[in-house]
């Protein structure tokens, strides 16, 4: 039985990634996956970028991965973009859309939002049809997966329907739930099609938000206020230019 860690929605928060590396660390899983967007929002984008692809052996594009690589972009990427420079731009166009494996005899497929779309939202309180769609393949070879993991709308939950188990990791650097990084354990024998046991659980790992607030307000960082109450409060803060 193998181990494998899934986070996401890191967003520039080099303390709260940093705490779950350790956390990681410390329950001996030595094989992490991340479900994109790494930068963003908080202050470290570029030393997010250097520790994801350092620690992580898998990377799929999230998608402010993908904003922040386009021209004529908002201020907010445009200092994003700024102070991640051309090569990890680079490396951040390169990111797959979503990556897949068997698990004890389970097909596993992983992606930021869906297999196919990276500004499609499906929040738990989605229908069962409309679930089932990120088990469709975005290939040709029309292979439904057993399990589907995600990141994107920064809520951790594990639901299971009809055969099927969906789970979203949550969100690392920016969670809107409680104002605790998380992450999601996957546990059975690895690139294994033969059928064994198999496990999915979602951890919260505390960090210091204090640290988090004091990088980011020592920044001219724009939408840093906004940012900084959601790390606060685990609440959304919407943006006027989105009323």
């Amino acid at each position: 039985m193998e181990k494998i860690a899934i986070i996401s929605d890191i967003h520039g928060n080099l303390p709260a990634l940093s705490a779950v590396l350790q956390d990681i660390k410390k329950r001996g899983i030595e094989r992490i996956f991340c479900l994109g967007d790494l930068i963003g929002k908080g202050p470290s984008s570029a030393s997010v970028v250097d520790t994801v692809r350092k620690n992580c052996e898998w990377v799929v594009k999230g998608n402010w991965d993908y904003y922040v690589t386009k021209e004529n972009i908002s201020k907010e990427l445009e200092w994003h973009q700024n102070e991640l420079g051309e090569e990890r731009l680079e490396y951040m166009k390169s990111l797959p859309l979503y990556l897949e494996f068997y698990i004890s005899g389970k097909l596993v497929r992983l992606f930021h939002a869906s297999p196919k779309d990276l500004f499609q939202r499906t929040y738990i309180t989605n229908t069962i049809d409309e679930k089932l769609e990120l088990f469709e393949s975005p290939s040709d070879l029309k292979t439904t997966s057993d399990i589907v993991g995600y990141g994107d709308i920064h809520g951790a939950f594990i639901d299971n329907f009809r055969g099927k188990s969906l789970f979203n990791v949550g969100s690392v650097g920016n969670p809107l739930e409680i104002p605790q990084a998380s992450y999601a354990i996957i546990e059975g024998h690895y690139q294994s099609a033969k059928s064994s046991p198999i496990l999915t659980s979602l951890v919260r790992v505390p960090y210091d938000v204090e640290k988090s607030i004091a990088d980011a307000s020592a920044t001219d960082m724009p939408k840093k206020t906004e940012y900084i109450k959601e790390l606060k409060t685990a609440v959304y803060q919407r943006h006027k230019e989105e009323e």
